[in-house]
């Protein structure tokens, strides 16, 4: 992905890399988000918690530029930005992970990280040597050794498969990756291996959000924690600060245990 020339400057690591002000949405009469803020460091791990119905996916589907917001402004790299579609959301560098992972069950590995991006030959073929070599870099990079690109999706394990998603989004080089409910329906074992993904996202200089709704997941990966209860963000702290059954006790009932 080729970003614009003043996107590839970096500022300084004091500017968040997301700045979300204000952000307000409706649905016809449902206000789904109610002047929310929201920002994420560079190289950050936050968590995006609440319950069902909080307006976790709605807040990130605005970034990513699925919905737009009817008011508020996003800041990207300490830039003002309009992101109107999914396609202004990565040419910034933000790429979604959703829970369904929009991958192709019966075709390839490499197929599937370059879908709708695949490199092409003087006459117009896809370019499958380049697919198969940098697609399995990818996977290497994240520590997710598979045999062959030409596997098909369908026969990989459900932490494989995010792995797979989750290394199409480094191969395109994201600033920002949004994994939203990623170890849903997953093994133990599969479940470790997305968190280990996360933090090689980390290493790599990647900032993550982390939707989900199982804290004991999103704990040990998470540097901060941001809470949203019906449209309004309620609570944004760090780990150091909190414990799980904390930050539980402040998604069920709006209140911070008290010892």
């Amino acid at each position: 992905m080729n970003l614009p020339k003043k996107e590839k400057t970096r500022v300084d690591d004091k500017t968040p890399l997301v700045k979300m002000v204000g952000i307000h949405k409706w649905f016809g009469k449902v206000h789904a988000l109610k002047g929310v803020d929201f920002e994420v460091g560079h190289s950050e791990v936050v968590g995006l918690v609440g319950d069902n119905g909080a307006g976790k996916s709605t807040l990130i589907k605005v970034l990513s530029g699925v919905h737009v917001a009817e008011k508020g402004e996003i800041y990207f790299e300490g830039e003002k930005v309009r992101i109107t579609s999914p396609a202004d959301a990565r040419k910034l560098g933000i790429e979604t992970v959703y829970q369904e992972q929009a991958l192709a069950p019966n075709m390839s590995i490499s197929r599937n990280i370059f879908m709708g991006r695949e490199p092409t030959l003087s006459l117009g073929f896809m370019d499958k040597k380049r697919m198969n070599e940098e697609s399995m870099k990818c996977l290497s990079g994240l520590g997710l050794q598979l045999r062959s690109p030409d596997l098909p999706i369908a026969i990989l394990s459900g932490g494989q498969r995010q792995g797979v998603a989750i290394a199409r989004a480094l191969h395109f080089k994201a600033k920002l990756v949004i994994l939203d409910e990623p170890t849903i329906a997953l093994s133990v074992k599969e479940t470790q291996e997305v968190l280990a993904f996360i933090n090689k996202l980390r290493q790599e200089g990647i900032s993550v959000i982390f939707i989900t709704h199982n804290l004991h997941h999103v704990f040990p990966v998470a540097e901060r924690f941001v809470v949203l209860t019906l449209g309004e963000k309620t609570a944004d702290v760090k780990k150091g600060d909190m414990s799980v059954e904390e930050l539980t006790e402040l998604i069920v009932t709006g209140r911070r245990l008290h010892n």
